[in-house]
């Protein structure tokens, strides 16, 4: 896992630990690292251009000492100060290793960031939020020009580390070296997409850094339910889905299919006859069952140990007494789509013992929360919208977007790190609903079965969007676009990589 801390919990732990080390020591190993990883990212260091973007605060510090290390090496360092605040102990270190300071106003600034081989962002740290100001605005804006690599120090500035917020502009670096501990905004869109590789640089926080607020799995960090030999369709999971209609049939048969390539060991699908029919065709393996909206409507599918419900279901009358009957029940059960619709009008269906998960994106969420939040609002923030969703709703909440999250109320959030822009086309999120289903149905907790669907459908759609494999594996860095119905046909592959 990577673990990612709120800033407040940085601050602290970094105060207990200075405490305990001579003065300046752990700016010191900060600046260590970031050299070091600079170092590594120039083809070599001697007679590289190098240009320090620095401001007044600890962060304008550890690039003034990193610029002093490669200066050392024979680097040619140029640092541009915004502002008259500055680390005077740091700039001090620089001017003796040889480095060069430049005004931070006026064109050779921005032509020295433009040409050199690296430039360190140093604007601005983990406490910065809000806009840039100028001259900051500026300087981050020439980063856009700069030919050479971009290193960002512990956070691009102009991101909120706290939550990943971009207000105006920003520095959109190639390398963002953090120190101590992940945090939140480097891990979570609009600020994940300014950050490049994310490099962490151990500097002792451990021992006084608290449990995480924000964790992203890796592959091995993922459990997914695999058959044992006594295993049977039973044992290995059987998930019911309640979904699509005479007008959205589609929707009908990618859950299906995303709960069937998605591990269940059976899939009992309800609807109305068409959809019905269409699955019966293309699935099956399902067992697809006619049913008329009404409070028994679920005992007449046989038994499941899992529920999805709502995708391409309808928002009418008929389709509310189907989201209650599921949601009445008390197994775990899954709602997306029209099914969230339907409680945006009928919170009341979430007061319940079993696990609900909830897969909504932005517009659903507002419609969710109610009046007062907004698509853009919760775009914006996406983590404080999340968690506010998790304890409001009494739910496990997988809000889908360019940083999917997964909420419960008390817990990290999760972060998935697979999501890919090509799953921004009609019928994915019904994949999704029917894989998680799959898990949920195979006894993962809530948490668990939500986390490990988005990080398998967002590696399914990388895995499709590339293509077969060479020699070499895929080509992720060659991808051509995909249908909802290539993710379902690439999630065994994905299943794969997790050994």
């Amino acid at each position: 896992m990577r673990y990612a801390h709120e800033v407040g919990k940085v601050r602290a732990a970094e105060q207990a630990l200075m405490a305990r080390l001579p003065e300046g020591a752990l700016m010191q190993r900060a600046a260590a690292g970031l050299a070091s990883t600079c170092a590594r990212l120039l083809p070599r260091v001697y007679g590289a251009r190098v240009v320090l973007l620095v401001g007044g605060g600890d962060n304008g510090g550890d690039a003034l000492y990193a610029g002093a290390r490669l200066a050392r090496r024979g680097a040619v360092v140029e640092a541009v100060l915004a502002g008259s605040k500055v680390h005077g102990p740091g700039l001090e270190a620089l001017r003796s290793a040889g480095g060069r300071v430049l005004d931070g106003s006026g064109q050779n600034a921005e032509r020295a960031v433009e040409t050199a081989d690296l430039v360190i962002d140093g604007l601005t740290g983990i406490g910065g939020t809000g806009a840039l100001r100028e001259p900051h605005a500026s300087l981050a804006r020439c980063t856009e020009y700069a030919e050479g690599v971009v290193v960002a120090c512990d956070v691009p500035s102009g991101v909120d580390a706290g939550s990943g917020r971009v207000d105006g502009v920003a520095v959109r670096a190639d390398v963002t070296v953090t120190f101590g501990t992940y945090k939140p905004g480097l891990l979570i869109d609009p600020g994940a997409a300014h950050c490049g590789v994310v490099e962490l640089v151990d500097i002792g926080l451990g021992a006084d850094l608290p449990d995480p607020d924000v964790v992203a799995p890796w592959a091995e960090d993922l459990r997914v339910p695999r058959p044992a030999p006594e295993s049977d369709k039973y044992r290995r999971g059987v998930v019911g889905i309640v979904a699509g209609g005479e007008r959205y049939t589609g929707a009908a048969m990618l859950c299906v299919g995303g709960a069937v390539r998605g591990g269940a060991g059976m899939v009992r699908f309800a609807s109305s006859p068409h959809p019905v029919e269409l699955v019966r065709q293309r699935w099956p393996e399902a067992v697809a069952t006619v049913i008329e909206p009404a409070p028994d409507a679920p005992a007449k599918v046989g038994r499941v140990q899992a529920w999805v419900v709502g995708p391409g279901l309808g928002t009418d009358r008929k389709a509310e007494t189907l989201v209650e009957a599921v949601l009445r029940t008390d197994l775990p059960v899954l709602v997306d789509a029209d099914g969230l619709t339907v409680l945006a009008r009928r919170r009341d269906l979430l007061r319940r013992d079993a696990p609900t998960v909830l897969t909504p994106h932005a517009g659903e969420l507002a419609r969710l929360l109610g009046p007062g939040t907004t698509r853009e609002l919760i775009e914006a923030r996406r983590l404080e919208h999340v968690r506010r969703a998790a304890a409001e709703l009494s739910a496990t909440v997988l809000l889908k977007g360019s940083t999917t999250l997964v909420a419960e109320e008390d817990r990290p959030v999760r972060v998935n790190p697979t999501g890919t822009s090509w799953l921004a086309t009609a019928g994915t999120g019904d994949v999704l609903s029917g894989l998680a289903g799959a898990l949920l149905a195979a006894g993962m907790p809530a948490i668990d079965a939500a986390t490990a669907a988005a990080y398998l459908h967002g590696l399914a759609a990388r895995l499709a969007a590339a293509g077969p494999p060479g020699p070499d594996g895929p080509d992720l860095g060659r991808q051509a676009p995909i249908s909802a119905l290539d993710v379902v046909t690439a999630l065994p592959e994905a299943f794969r990589t997790l050994g």
